[in-house]
């Protein structure tokens, strides 16, 4: 039997969109996946990305504002690590969704 949930207020359900509009950027989720293996400098993420070092910038930081990652100072180089594996286990949720929908209906439900 499903756990019901308790009703969410209308601040809660727009902090949750403000959150998931974050994680809505495939960028974002290149450098997160990048970062569930091990954590990264700038110049590694470029490596491991593709993106350039000014975009690469741009989404780290829109990821640590929002408590994606975490950064610490190494002697010259900032090392950005998973602030922690709740976000592993949401991305988790989603490819498995992905995968339910594809042995459903025989193709993944995706935007059109």
């Amino acid at each position: 039997m499903k756990t019901r949930h308790k009703r969410l207020e209308p601040e809660t359900l727009e902090a949750v969109a403000e959150q998931f509009k974050v994680l809505a950027e495939p960028a974002r989720l290149a450098i997160l996946n990048a970062l569930c293996q091990r954590n990264m400098s700038v110049t590694t993420l470029i490596d491991e990305t593709g993106l350039n070092q000014a975009n690469l910038s741009k989404h780290l930081q829109i990821l640590y504002a929002h408590g994606f990652v975490t950064r610490t100072r190494h002697r010259s180089f900032v090392i950005y690590q998973l602030a922690d594996e709740s976000t592993l286990e949401l991305c988790g949720i989603m490819c498995g969704q992905l995968k339910n929908n594809l042995a459903v209906r025989g193709h993944a439900v995706l935007p059109k």
